[in-house]
């Protein structure tokens, strides 16, 4: 009944065009060198419904909405937010909630349009058009990273606090799960809330936090008590203003450069024990759950963006000469090229596949790791065989090639890097040995 009600709510948004008005968000425009880098072109992915796989009419109005305020109110400004290492978080997340984009799959009781999760892959494959890696990564995380847990398991309260005002756009979420010495080794970490009363009190740190300077709250994992450590953790909603939150420093990053990543530390701070979304113990299993919808949204957003890179790399070698000849003329390059595609479209099929799985209730863990390690090397691959065909020009940052190169390593090393996906494909695989 909420699935269908979503997907009426949906078809009233489209027919009223009210998924996306146009808000400007300040002066600037596209940079001269992005000139010189070949015209962003349409990716080879089936555009009709009747030829898709699990995407409908509805999923394609939402994708074209969301391309128009792509194209409107993000592209015109990536660069200049590239140079200065963020973006105006809560101003693009203000108009990309009021028109409808930050809780897709969320309950309408919270401001979501109730639509199941290829909605979600959907949006995600169309902010691959964005021509940057850093603002989709922070969309991403607002959407399919801080806020599953919450929307599924958190108590009316606490969706009204956090939950409601993420969707609308009038708070900034982070998610605080990694540390220095407890990155894909979720088990590890040392963040402690000791219950004293009707309250937690948390002493520890977080790294890489995505959003991090911007943040309004944080859903944070941390040990709640001195059991097994996959029994001992619990999700925890805490607001970023509260005394003892520290902002230690904005790191400096290889790539995502418009995404601002902080390190928080927190030294006594006092958070509700009604805070504690669900159970409390259950945190590492809710984050495990929050994984499969984390991988899934970054494989389906870097698909588009690998497209797009392919299609820009056939466009400037068709132009550009060498001996007198195009570059695409080269034997070794079409046939390249034509590998990667081959590549994507198989990446494609299995994303595919995972979602459909998902939203009829099935563990798409084992899928959900594949795609996620395929998605991260084939990335690399894709980055790097294409750079190559763009000579000098490919080693500038003027060009969306290059920004990409540095963009995508990330993807095999967040959100579990390649060797635990690898550990968790064997251990569905039963071939991991006994201890």
């Amino acid at each position: 009944m909420a699935l269908r009600e979503g997907a009426l709510r949906l078809n009233v948004l489209v027919r009223s065009r009210h998924f996306y008005k146009l808000t400007s968000l300040g002066v600037g425009a596209r940079s001269l060198t992005e000139k010189v880098s070949s015209k962003q072109v349409k990716s080879s992915a089936p555009e009709t419904a009747a030829d898709h796989l699990i995407y409908t009419q509805e999923h394609f109005a939402l994708k074209e909405s969301l391309r128009k305020l792509i194209d409107q109110e993000i592209n015109p400004y990536v660069d200049q937010w590239e140079a200065e290492g963020k973006f105006p978080a809560h101003k693009l997340f203000k108009i990309l909630g009021n028109a409808g984009f930050l809780g897709v799959n969320k309950p309408v009781e919270y401001g979501g349009l109730g639509l199941d999760f290829s909605f979600s892959a959907a949006v995600a494959e169309e902010l691959g058009n964005i021509r940057c890696g850093g603002i989709p990564m922070a969309i991403g995380v607002q959407t399919d990273m801080t806020t599953p847990a919450l929307a599924r398991f958190g108590s009316d309260e606490l969706k009204k606090e956090f939950l409601l005002p993420s969707i609308s756009g009038d708070k900034v979420a982070c998610l605080g799960v990694s540390e220095v010495g407890a990155g894909s080794d979720v088990s590890s970490i040392k963040t402690k809330a000791v219950r004293k009363g009707d309250e937690y009190v948390i002493n520890g740190g977080k790294m890489w936090t995505t959003n991090g300077t911007q943040a309004d709250w944080m859903c944070l994992l941390a040990n709640t008590s001195d059991g097994p450590p996959h029994k001992n953790k619990s999700l925890i909603c805490l607001p970023m203003n509260l005394p003892g939150v520290h902002i230690a420093r904005k790191i400096d990053k290889l790539g995502m450069w418009s995404s601002d990543t902080a390190e928080v530390f927190f030294d006594d701070v006092h958070v509700p024990c009604k805070n504690v979304i669900g159970q409390e113990g259950m945190g590492f299993t809710y984050q495990m759950l929050q994984f499969q919808e984390e991988r899934l949204w970054a494989v389906a957003n870097i698909l588009t963006t690998m497209d797009n890179v392919i299609q820009e790399t056939i466009q400037y070698t068709r132009q550009r000469k060498i001996f007198k000849h195009p570059v695409l003329h080269h034997q070794a390059v079409h046939f390249r090229l034509a590998e990667l595609q081959t590549e994507v479209e198989l990446l494609r099929s299995l994303l595919y596949r995972a979602t459909a799985l998902y939203i009829k209730g099935n563990d798409v863990t084992k899928l959900a790791s594949m795609a996620k390690l395929k998605g991260g090397r084939l990335a690399r691959e894709v980055g790097d065989s294409c750079l190559q065909y763009w000579g000098g020009m490919g080693y500038t940052s003027d060009v969306l090639v290059s920004r990409f190169y540095r963009d995508s390593r990330l993807m095999s090393i967040g959100a579990g890097a390649d060797e635990v996906m690898l550990g968790i494909i064997c251990k569905y695989m039963d071939t991991l040995p006994g201890k």
